[in-house]
């Protein structure tokens, strides 16, 4: 699986282009899923 994830040479294209992630409210919530793994995840189902 490891070699399935994104390069670190793609992530550095690609990180720019995420908008930046809201602050939190004070009413708690789920956290935020790290925007790399949710992109493994997406990667992995499209193959």
């Amino acid at each position: 699986m490891k070699d399935k994830e994104v390069s670190a040479a793609l992530w550095e294209k690609l990180e720019p282009l995420l908008p930046e992630a809201p602050r939190r409210s004070a009413q708690g919530g789920r956290p935020r899923v790290d925007d790399r793994r949710a992109l493994n995840g997406i990667l992995f189902v499209l193959r």
